[in-house]
């Protein structure tokens, strides 16, 4: 039996929604700012599957999701199918010249391990790394404006 934990985080970003959107539409760019996720490698035979690797305090778990729903400039949500349960939507909210982006995300907690941890406290570690993920992508984004 699992506990599902979910988070919801949102940056405003000072760029247009298009670029926000490519940038996260193409998922193997995530380690570049998502600071747990190893890496995303997206099959080319398959692009609605993707395979992931998380690495923190010497924890590793892999996953394989498959993309839900894609609606460009708007929302890619996703399920895992193998390994560590999650699930989730990234969704683009256009404000013409700047976009916001917000993230929710939802994974299993085996009990074992939620008995061990304190999940107020996991969920605030959680959380705050992925606010800190977005603060990351906003400065990524900006600068890859600028230039």
């Amino acid at each position: 039996m699992a506990d599902w934990l979910e988070h919801s985080v949102q940056v405003e970003v000072e760029a247009p929604i298009e670029l926000v959107w490519s940038l996260w539409s193409d998922l193997e760019q995530m380690p570049r700012w998502m600071k747990w996720i190893d890496s995303v490698k997206v099959p080319p035979d398959n692009p609605d599957i993707s395979l992931w690797k998380l690495n923190t305090g010497g924890l590793e778990f892999t996953w394989k999701s498959r993309i839900l729903k894609v609606i460009p400039n708007q929302i890619i949500q996703w399920e895992s199918v193998d390994g560590l349960p999650n699930q989730g939507a990234i969704r683009f909210y256009d404000r013409h010249g700047s976009s916001i982006v917000k993230m929710t995300v939802s994974y299993a907690i085996p009990g074992i391990l939620g008995k061990i941890m304190d999940n107020l406290f996991l969920g605030r570690v959680v959380e705050s790394t992925i606010q800190a993920d977005l603060q990351r992508f906003k400065q990524y984004a900006l600068n890859l404006k600028e230039n």
